[in-house]
């Protein structure tokens, strides 16, 4: 399971019996992990962080809640994740991609053709470096990096509609330009 944000009862309905052995979350905000207190509490799943970002993730400060005047973390992770290691789910294996930019430890999945992106990559934009740990000339580099997967690598972003890479090097300004 990747990102919970919310509606942890519908989520656990979802699951119809189904084993989630992990929760992995692309960065440490609030919007991303709302539901997994509850998830971890009734899965039993392990939870998956970048290092970077696992400090952050058990207060609402940490998360950014705080600054919007509520409420949501998570218990601490117990497992942190870096550049190059792999996910497995089921018979995917997903990579790790370090992305910083939107928070220190950003990370992508990559498997299969797909790119799980969190907030680093959206249809046409990027996430925000405006909020505390943000980091533009970082998600510069980062979106530098994503710009040379391949044209048919599919984005699913933690907001929005999907896209592609090749979609994404022809219309998102903030790709590289040759």
């Amino acid at each position: 399971m990747v990102d919970p944000a919310d509606e942890a009862a519908s989520i656990i309905a979802s699951l119809d019996g189904a084993e989630v052995a992990a929760i992995v979350l692309t960065h440490g905000h609030f919007d991303h992990l709302a539901a997994v207190r509850e998830l971890v509490a009734a899965t039993g799943a392990s939870l998956v962080v970048h290092g970077a970002d696992a400090g952050n993730i058990t207060s609402a400060t940490g998360t950014g809640a705080a600054m919007f005047g509520f409420d949501a973390s998570s218990p601490p992770a117990d497992r942190t994740v870096e550049e190059g290691d792999t996910i497995e789910a089921g018979a995917a294996v997903l990579t790790v991609l370090h992305t910083p930019g939107h928070t220190p430890g950003g990370i992508c999945l990559l498997g299969e053709g797909h790119l799980l992106s969190g907030d680093t990559l959206f249809a046409g934009s990027i996430g925000r470096t405006d909020f505390p740990g943000g980091d533009m000339p970082a998600m510069r580099a980062s979106i530098a990096r994503l710009a040379g997967l391949p044209d048919e690598t599919r984005v699913h972003p933690g907001h929005g509609p999907e896209t592609t890479i090749g979609r994404e090097r022809r219309v998102n300004p903030f790709f590289p330009r040759a």
